[in-house]
């Protein structure tokens, strides 16, 4: 199946007597309830559940392997190759199933906030509740920009439709595949809604570093002079808390793009976890939570509808989409100047790395490419203690280039606009996970606001021994001893121990970077090698 005649019967289905355009919030809600996809709850959020896949499908994941890509792609196991034939063979098959459906829902929008390097997407949708999640996760046009609309990239997800693995290709029933020359998404198998959204966003990590834009998996906000803060950092760390500041407006919670003209939010909505959510700890985000917005896998009381966001019996991932507009303290539309400082989280269960360290050019990059957290004991199965986790660039399941692509850029982009730059640790002091203690957040507040509002560009550091990194002496709100790790431990040979243990976790990790400038590794990593 050649192009044109792909192009024909996408055309062909979106002509369909079947077809439901850019239908409202209202419009949607009413389809989701006439259709028993969800139901209310108290507060009018629509609550779906997804089956079988409450999360991302990572191995399910494909990039049509075809000539003008091929050799840009960094292909692996998060970047799998799936042949152009078997792509265009599952496209036809999904298309004429959704042909057969009463009713299908069609969004056009953005990904993008800045216009200058927006992308119009179309996203076609078997389920009214997808395309309400579409509706309030992607940038909504107005009714001119509606108008002049012209797709340059289609989801296309059927969710109820699923491969046949020995005909189709795949590895599962369920497939996410991405053409970067037919400029589609394809999406069966899987109702987890989160699919669509990063989906979008491993084309924009493909498409914007070719136009010399970084795209980053990081919140952003900026403060009352303008100033830009960027946190980069995996779940748990404290990305959407600490970012979330009433004395600072949000740009966005998880996808940005950095141009020369500065940083701007690639969505139009946010998709929070909120297990053990409540008004007193994440008020914003528990007040998001309305008529529009959207609840997945959210276990609710039978009568009243409110829902138990301490109830995991479906999922620990339990999620809500709601739209920006849903928050008071934002940026409208989502752009800012260029960031001021970028903070990388990490949740050091170990308890060895500082609370605050003050990072060179070579450190960012490094610690850029690393992307270290921790799991927990007993958040998996079979963790009986903590274990370090690497995610390239903070974000490597979504990456379609080398990772040292986006570093290289993150570099650049420091020395240009002299962003100042801070590693984090929200996690233990006092000894690993089980033996210390979290960081008080309060502490970490502190921390960050200082480093935010410039006071920490100029203060005495100290060398750290084993990571080589430069810890600040003094920081207002914070005890002077709680800033070296260690001399919050009781042991100082069992924080060693501990301490060159990750030291050389992150050292073997970096083994795995083939083209990395020498220096970074030698004036970036660990002292301790």
């Amino acid at each position: 199946m050649n192009s044109v005649s792909m192009s024909n019967e996408l055309t062909e289905l979106l002509n369909g007597q079947n077809i439901k355009n850019q239908l409202s919030v209202s419009q949607l809600v009413e389809r989701v309830l006439h259709r028993n996809e969800g139901v209310l709850t108290s507060s009018g959020a629509v609550r779906a559940e997804t089956g079988k896949y409450t999360g991302r499908s990572p191995k399910d994941k494909f990039i049509v392997e075809e000539p003008s890509t091929k050799e840009k792609i960094d292909w692996g196991s998060v970047n799998q190759p799936i042949s152009a034939e078997s792509f265009d063979k599952l496209y036809h098959k999904v298309l004429s199933y959704l042909k057969e459906k009463e009713e299908v829902f069609v969004f056009n929008g953005f990904a993008g906030a800045d216009p200058k390097h927006r992308l119009p997407i179309q996203v076609i949708n078997e389920f009214a509740w997808h395309n309400l999640f579409a509706h309030q996760l992607f940038i909504r046009p107005g009714a001119e920009e509606l108008i002049s609309h012209k797709s340059e990239f289609t989801i296309v997800s059927a969710p109820n439709f699923k491969a046949d693995p020995a005909v189709d290709g795949t590895n599962s029933e369920t497939f996410i595949i991405v053409s970067f020359e037919k400029r589609i998404v394809l999406i069966g198998g899987t109702e987890y809604a989160g699919e669509m959204k990063k989906s979008i966003f491993s084309v924009m990590n493909y498409m914007l570093p070719e136009a010399d834009i970084l795209s980053m998996h990081c919140s952003a906000n900026v403060g009352r002079e303008g100033d830009v803060a960027l946190f980069f950092g995996l779940s748990g760390t404290g990305k959407t808390t600490l970012s979330a500041d009433p004395n600072r407006r949000l740009i966005g919670d998880d996808e940005h793009g950095w141009s020369p003209n500065g940083v701007f939010n690639i969505e139009g909505g946010c998709y929070a976890k909120c297990i053990g959510l409540t008004r007193e700890k994440e008020p914003q985000i528990f007040d998001a939570i309305r008529f529009g917005s959207v609840l997945e896998n959210v276990v609710l009381d039978e009568d009243s509808r409110i829902p138990d966001y301490e109830d995991n019996s479906l999922t620990e991932n339990t999620r809500a989409a709601y739209p920006l507009q849903a928050m008071e303290n934002i940026v409208e539309p989502s752009v800012a100047g260029h960031p001021n400082t970028i903070v990388f989280l990490t949740a050091d269960a170990f308890g060895v790395l500082p609370p605050i360290s003050k990072l060179t050019k070579e450190q960012a990059m490094y610690h850029f490419l690393s992307g270290y957290t921790s799991k927990l004991a007993g958040t998996e199965r079979g963790i009986t203690s903590p274990q370090a986790t690497f995610s390239t660039c903070f974000g490597s399941p979504f990456l379609p280039l080398a990772a040292t692509r986006y570093a290289e850029m993150l570099g650049k982009k420091i020395d240009e606009h002299n962003a100042e730059v801070y590693l984090v640790n929200t996690g233990w002091t006092g000894g690993e996970y089980g033996v210390g203690s979290r960081m008080k957040l309060s502490f970490t507040r502190a921390m960050v606001q200082a480093a935010l509002e410039g006071e920490l560009t100029n203060v005495e550091t100290e060398k750290d021994e084993i990571f080589g990194l430069n810890i600040p002496v003094h920081v207002p709100g914070v005890p002077d001893e709680v800033l070296q790790p260690v001399k919050t431990w009781s042991d100082e040979k069992a924080y060693k121990a501990k301490a060159t243990e990750l030291a050389s976790q992150f050292n073997d990790n970096f083994k795995k970077f083939t083209n990395v400038p020498a220096e970074i590794e030698a004036k970036g990593g660990p002292s301790v090698k």
